[in-house]
């Protein structure tokens, strides 16, 4: 099950032994509205979509058997894709640090909201979430993009550089909540 820890206090959560491996667990860290999507997309994908699935598996099947049918491969195609999609996020689930953001904090950190202006003076607004959650186009960047690194434990007021795929680039930050 998930463990709920303030944005100060992040520890990896350790490592087990399987067979002759040992294997590190990686923590996921989600906020609380991330991992409420993240149970509401599990109810959906076991309940409707499952059943959606079953039905277009069946169909399939007795429209034109098992054999060299495509609807029914492309039903046990997206069969297996809702399969995996449930699997992820078990994955991810069991794992689980919840952030609870001090809206208080001085400093960048999972759960901020955070606008910084460029060199071309232009503002950005993003989220800093965990990677599980990260939605770039809706502002929402990983703390472990290139840009959320550059951010995480910094104030408003400092300049800081994010060393992206093509280029350096300078951030100050402007605005935090």
């Amino acid at each position: 099950m998930w463990a709920k820890r303030e944005a100060a206090d992040l520890r990896p959560l350790g490592s087990f032994v399987f067979g002759s491996q040992t294997i590190v667990q990686r923590q996921t860290y989600l906020t609380e509205e991330g991992l409420k999507q993240l149970h509401a997309e599990m109810e959906h994908l076991r309940g409707v979509r499952r059943q959606e699935v079953a039905a277009k598996i069946h169909t399939a099947s007795e429209s034109g058997g098992v054999k060299d049918n495509a609807d029914f491969e492309e039903a046990k195609s997206e069969q297996a894709f809702v399969e995996g999609r449930i699997q992820d996020i078990q994955n991810i689930l069991a794992t689980a640090i919840v952030i609870s953001h001090d809206r208080k904090s001085k400093t960048v950190e999972i759960g901020s909201t955070v606008t910084v202006e460029t060199e071309q003076h232009k503002k950005q607004t993003y989220i800093v979430v965990g990677s599980a959650e990260a939605s770039p186009l809706k502002g929402k960047i990983s703390n472990e993009s290139p840009i959320g690194q550059a951010l995480f434990r910094h104030k408003v007021g400092d300049v800081v550089q994010a060393r992206t795929p093509s280029k350096v680039i300078k951030l100050k930050i402007t605005k935090l909540k």
